[in-house]
């Protein structure tokens, strides 16, 4: 078996849809056309022609890139294939200028990614915007305050 791992390699959109949604438990529908808009690049493993891994690369314009949505097909997985998405990434970012390589994950990854992939631990912080009575009071896309200043 054969496995190519590539820097912006083409896919086809229904593929790492279905490949999102397997992983994430996310509707399958046209989850890549929107995110896409935002990606500074991505890293695709094809097994024999199919999408059997992929990671996507954000970024802020400049220095900074985040790695986003980290998958690998159920019967890959443990095997390597998602540290060497991550490393294809990270030399992707790199050549592309950036200096900073992000990742948040949930407590489980910790091993994979501060371990397997070379992450290191850095404080940060995190605003859940979902959990809160308070959107349910506002509507999409007001936001608006006022302070008064001395």
């Amino acid at each position: 078996m054969t496995i190519v791992c590539g820097w912006r390699a083409p896919f086809r959109n229904e593929d790492v849809n279905a490949l999102h949604a397997a992983a994430f438990g996310s509707d399958p529908e046209d989850w890549w056309g929107r995110v896409n808009r935002h990606s500074l690049g991505w890293v695709c493993a094809h097994e024999s022609g199919r999408l059997a891994g992929f990671v996507n690369v954000a970024w802020d314009g400049g220095a900074h890139a985040f790695l986003l949505d980290t998958v690998v097909a159920d019967h890959l997985r443990r095997g390597g294939l998602g540290r060497e998405l991550v490393a294809v990434a990270a030399r992707g970012a790199r050549a592309a200028g950036c200096a900073w390589l992000h990742v948040d994950f949930e407590e489980r990854l910790r091993p994979f990614y501060l371990g397997a992939c070379g992450f290191g631990s850095t404080a940060a912080g995190l605003i859940a915007l979902r959990s809160t009575v308070d959107d349910e009071e506002q509507p999409p896309g007001s936001s608006s305050s006022v302070m008064d200043r001395p």
